[in-house]
C-alpha cells in the first residue's frame, strides 16, 4: 500500500488524472485529492498561509488566509477544519494534468473545474496568486 501512495505522490508528467479534493491548505496547494495525491497547483505561487513568502518566490499582496479561503470557494467551500488546519472541503472532480513532482512530492498539475475553468488561473484573475515561471506560470493564465 505505501508504493501505490508514493506511486500517487509522485505521478509522472504528462499523466491526466481525476482528484476529489477532501482538504486545502492554502491559495496555490496542497489539495488532498481522495486518492491519495497531494496537488500543488502549476504556474502560480500564493503567500503562504501564516502570511509569509518564500525567497525567491512571487509575493502577492493578498493574504495566504484570502488566498486559500478563495480556493475553497472554488472548490465549493469549507466543511470544517482537520486537527492539522486543513480546511476540509466537498468538491467537485477536478480534471487534472500533472507536470510532475515539487520538491515535496506533491503532483504539479494544472486542474480544471467541471465548467472548463482552471484552477490556478481563477487564483490568478482574483489576485490571490501571481503567476510563476517556475512551475510554468510564463505558459499558463494569459
Amino acid at each position: 500500500m505505501i508504493g501505490l501512495a508514493l506511486m500517487i505522490a509522485t505521478l509522472p508528467a504528462g499523466i491526466n488524472f481525476t482528484c476529489r479534493p477532501v482538504t486545502v491548505w492554502d491559495g496555490d496547494g496542497p489539495i488532498r485529492c481522495a486518492g491519495g495525491a497531494k496537488v500543488r497547483l502549476r504556474g502560480i505561487a500564493a503567500r503562504e498561509i501564516d502570511g509569509t513568502c518564500r525567497p525567491r518566490q512571487p509575493c502577492p499582496r493578498a493574504s495566504g488566509v484570502s488566498a486559500r479561503d478563495r480556493l475553497v470557494r472554488l472548490l465549493g467551500g469549507a466543511r470544517g477544519v482537520t486537527r492539522d488546519g486543513h480546511v476540509l472541503v466537498e468538491g467537485p472532480d477536478l480534471r487534472c494534468r500533472s507536470f510532475g513532482a515539487d520538491d515535496y512530492l506533491r503532483v504539479v498539475a494544472a486542474c480544471r473545474l467541471p465548467d472548463g475553468r482552471e484552477l490556478g488561473c481563477e487564483q490568478v484573475r482574483a489576485r490571490v496568486a501571481l503567476r510563476w515561471a517556475r512551475y510554468g506560470g510564463a505558459k499558463v493564465c494569459r
